[in-house]
């Protein structure tokens, strides 16, 4: 599979390989993201069924469509649900920024091992529906999200399920279980987004930073809603090498754990220029959702008094988003909260430790798990 990417789709391989006088134009649409997914998921060996499930054209009863969109088109959210053995807890697992549900492909197999999984793209992300992104503020942009996500919900006719988020997927599953609470049954944050503290927007280095040249240009490309996608379709031709030289990099170079292998690093690369490429539409609530430097503009830790759902928060220790913002949030829950760091791994603990991370997503899950085990691994840390 990686050898017809590399000689028909992308021709993702060495820099000698990849050179071209003339850079080749790769297009990307709907079909692209999907044919790269299930490429992707080629890797995986557990069974699954894709579908786009029908999330309709706009909430019940709500006089505006979808999002303040003129369309009337339905919507859909692409789902991946992975065989699993009978009576097994049910996983949803939601991806962050800037990523789709693939970016898990190297944890379906464990998981699907001891839970029935289901990962979604987000809507306007990966191979979900990419409607106009037309809202206007925060409260807007967020409605977004958890709103599509409730009606995913009954579409697949779900209640009591075990809800994982990484980093915006963590803010946005978050937000939805403080919405809909009788829904979720525990929820496994992973380097999760909105928790650090108003003190780090603050900080003397941070303050400094914005204060340089190259601090005023990159606050003003983040207000104006510049986003890494707009950068990857803004290359035409070069996008696909920039995101090769992106994944070998961070999960290659600079790994701090398990690197990719070199079939993993071109799928991966594969299906990342397609989702990254591909129409602008969920990328859009960056500078609704967050401040600049990634703080949220209505942070979680307000709402830690709120809390309803047991919580488990899963940190790399080279994770570059604070753990101590969970610390604090901790103090203020009434509902069992835990802290655990993941060794050798970074904002990507699932990709950079995959072994180690399972543990620690087990361990957080031992109630609804038979066998279970009441102490913490080896190699995890509790914070």
């Amino acid at each position: 599979m990686a050898e017809e990417i590399r000689e028909n789709d992308v021709r993702l391989t060495s820099k000698t390989k990849s050179f071209r006088l003339w850079p080749r134009w790769i297009p990307t649409s709907m079909d692209h993201i999907i044919a790269a997914e299930k490429r992707l998921l080629s890797v995986v060996k557990t069974g699954y069924v894709q579908e786009h499930v029908n999330i309709g054209s706009g909430p019940p009863g709500s006089k505006v469509r979808w999002f303040r969109s003129s369309s009337n088109e339905p919507r859909f959210i692409n789902t991946v649900t992975f065989d699993s053995k009978p009576d097994s807890p049910t996983l949803v697992m939601i991806h962050g920024y800037a990523a789709s549900q693939g970016f898990f492909f190297r944890n379906f197999d464990a998981l699907a091992s001891r839970f029935r999984v289901i990962a979604v793209d987000q809507l306007g992300w990966g191979g979900s529906s990419r409607p106009d992104f037309t809202c206007k503020s925060t409260e807007e942009t967020e409605a977004w999200f958890i709103d599509s996500f409730e009606e995913w919900r009954k579409a697949k006719n779900l209640s009591n399920f075990i809800l994982l988020g990484h980093s915006f997927g963590g803010y946005v599953a978050s937000k939805y279980a403080l919405k809909h609470p009788e829904h979720v049954q525990h929820l496994i944050l992973v380097g999760p987004a909105g928790f650090s503290p108003e003190s780090d927007a603050k900080s003397e280095w941070f303050t400094r930073f914005q204060s340089t040249w190259k601090g005023a240009v990159l606050k003003h490309l983040w207000e104006s809603n510049f986003t890494p996608q707009k950068f990857v379709r803004g290359l035409g031709p070069l996008g696909p090498n920039i995101v090769r030289r992106y994944t070998s990099a961070r999960f290659g170079t600079h790994s701090t754990g398990e690197i990719l292998t070199e079939e993993e690093s071109t799928l991966l690369t594969d299906y990342v220029y397609h989702t990254l490429a591909a129409k602008a539409s969920g990328e859009l609530c960056l500078k609704y959702i967050f401040s600049f430097g990634a703080f949220a503009k209505m942070p979680l830790l307000l709402s830690a008094s709120e809390w309803k759902v047991p919580t488990t928060f899963i940190y790399g220790f080279q994770d570059w988003m604070n753990y101590q913002g969970a610390q604090e949030a901790r103090k203020h829950m009434k509902v069992p909260c835990e802290i655990i760091r993941v060794p050798q791994a970074g904002h990507f603990a699932f990709i950079d430790n995959p072994t180690t991370f399972h543990s620690a997503v087990f361990y957080a899950c031992r109630r609804f798990l038979t066998p279970n085990n009441e102490s913490l691994p080896e190699g995890l840390t509790s914070a």
